[in-house]
């Protein structure tokens, strides 16, 4: 089986977009694969085709649901971010990042590994996840907006 080994090799150094394991092959490449297996197997001891065809179909839809989830990840991740945008001069509640909680005007908004944050005029961040409030400005009295530090 090193000319299959071989084949996978060659594939995989070859350049792709973002594509990964069984779902950068092309159907030539896949053809390719069944082929040297086909032709590499014993003749005394022929492998059962079909149980090969099916493992190879289930590895690629394995492989597609990985990358499924991925751009969905990815997806949530950047609505997130733009639903956040819209809360800058908000003011907003909840838990920050140091586990208080805490309430300010969203100053700004910025995105890490761990999500995207709304970064308060307080110098505090809530993750979005951990907000459970929001509050218009133009709606609270000069003294709520006093001891929100607002003024």
């Amino acid at each position: 089986m090193s000319t299959t080994s071989s084949i996978l090799d060659n594939t995989a150094t070859q350049p792709s977009e973002k594509a990964s394991g069984f779902s950068s092959l092309s159907s030539e490449q896949f053809t390719k694969i069944i082929l040297t297996e086909l032709s590499n197997q014993d003749p005394m001891a022929p492998s059962d085709t079909n149980a090969l065809l099916q493992q190879l179909s289930q590895i690629r839809n394995i492989q597609s649901s990985m990358d499924l989830s991925e751009k969905l990840g990815s997806l949530v991740s950047d609505n997130q971010f733009a639903s956040a945008s819209n809360m800058i001069g908000k003011v907003v509640g909840g838990v920050s990042t140091d586990n208080s909680r805490t309430i300010g005007k969203v100053s700004s908004i910025s995105k890490t590994d761990d999500g995207v944050f709304l970064n308060l005029n307080t110098g505090k961040s809530i993750k979005v996840d951990n907000m459970d409030g929001v509050i218009d400005p133009a709606s609270l009295t000069d003294e709520e907006k006093a001891l929100l530090g607002l003024t």
